[in-house]
């Protein structure tokens, strides 16, 4: 057992999108369970999500001026060579003030400045990796860092094999707790109990791809007598907001971002979605039948690869986004009328759930402090 006599200090980073925020989260809610007396910092980049998200779940945050190397050259990308600098300062402060027992990474663009800051000064240092290729700052990160937490197995050609450790991804703790709840979601979302329900996901960010197929199937989806519960993305939301009125008597529920989460799954009898690593490890533990779409503008394709880790166990069905406009509607409505086939792929995506992945990484944390 941890030893919760102890008030550790433990300093959080990485953000960016959803799929970094989240399991920071998880992890965080995870050491304050074992042990309320731990004191968290989480570090961000300024100007992104994290630094609402955050502050949402109850956590402080401080922002470093730190941003990603754009592809063609910007003037962003002349300045990053300083914002890196600059960081690394900042990070050497934070570090001064807070004193951390240990640093934890998630990817993005804050955790490189913050663990190369801790690791120099040889504080514990832990990284989590989402995806199953792993993203350019973890892999730089991982020679420095004592263990790297992966979803996925097979991970040496990314990071030292004597660092790894299996755990899954974590995720919010509501997810595992769907049971019983069906009602209340509808209730919700004010949906019938007498219809089935489609839920879209397109990632924190919103997909187009899966919003312009939606929007042009929602005639067939209402039509067929199902409802929708559709997360947009913030750039879709006030076009979807549009549509949705019009099909609102039929049960088209348009949202930019869907907080509780725990309900829009224990609503759904199916779900379309991305294929980034939180929202596979969620459906997982959901055990929700899935339409997977893989995005194509991420590094190495690492979506399509998260997708197919679930389709060769036959745990999910896959559409390519260059084929979602002719195929995504049609393919989410063969699923939802085939109960036989969404109960195939329930029992299968349930075998791939890891419900541990927050406690593993915290255990893992605590021997590194120890």
């Amino acid at each position: 057992m941890p030893d919760t006599r102890r008030s550790y200090r433990v300093i959080i980073s990485g953000g960016g999108t959803g799929g970094h925020i989240y399991p920071a989260v998880a992890i965080a809610n995870e050491l304050r369970a074992i042990n309320p007396q731990v004191e968290i910092l989480f570090v961000g980049a300024k100007g992104r999500m994290e630094m609402t998200r955050v502050p949402e779940a109850g956590y402080k945050i401080v922002g470093l001026w730190i941003s990603g190397l754009q592809r063609r050259l910007t003037l962003d990308n002349l300045s990053f060579p300083l914002k890196v600098i600059s960081s690394i300062r900042a990070s050497h402060k934070i570090i001064n003030d807070f004193k951390p027992d240990a640093v934890v990474g998630v990817g993005g663009y804050a955790s490189g400045p913050l663990l190369y800051a801790a690791t120099t000064r040889k504080i514990p240092a832990l990284i989590q990796e989402q995806n199953s290729y792993a993203g350019i700052t973890n892999k730089l990160l991982a020679k420095r860092v004592q263990k790297v937490c992966v979803a996925y197995p097979n991970m040496e050609s990314f990071f030292p094999a004597d660092k790894l450790v299996l755990t899954g991804n974590p995720v919010r703790s509501d997810i595992m707790q769907l049971q019983g709840k069906r009602e209340e979601a509808l209730g919700h979302f004010n949906l019938s109990p007498e219809k089935k329900t489609i839920l879209v996901i397109g990632g924190s960010l919103g997909a187009r791809t899966i919003n312009l197929s939606i929007a042009e199937g929602l005639a067939s989806i209402t039509e067929a007598g199902y409802q929708l519960i559709w997360q947009t993305g913030k750039p879709f939301y006030p076009q979807a907001q549009t549509l949705a009125a019009k099909y609102e008597e039929k049960g088209v529920r348009a949202f930019d971002f869907i907080r509780t989460m725990d309900l829009a799954y224990a609503a759904a009898d199916i779900v379309i979605s991305r294929a980034g690593a939180l929202s596979i490890s969620e459906l997982c533990l959901a055990g929700k039948p899935a339409v997977l779409v893989p995005s194509p503008n991420v590094a190495e394709d690492h979506q399509t690869k998260n997708a197919m880790a679930l389709v060769q166990q036959q745990a999910a069905i896959l559409v390519r986004d260059a084929e979602a406009a002719d195929k995504l509607v049609s393919a989410a409505l063969l699923l939802i009328k085939d109960e036989q086939e969404q109960q195939r792929l329930q029992q299968n995506i349930l075998k791939m759930a890891r419900p541990n992945a927050a406690a593993d990484i915290v255990k893992e944390l605590i021997k590194l402090i120890k």
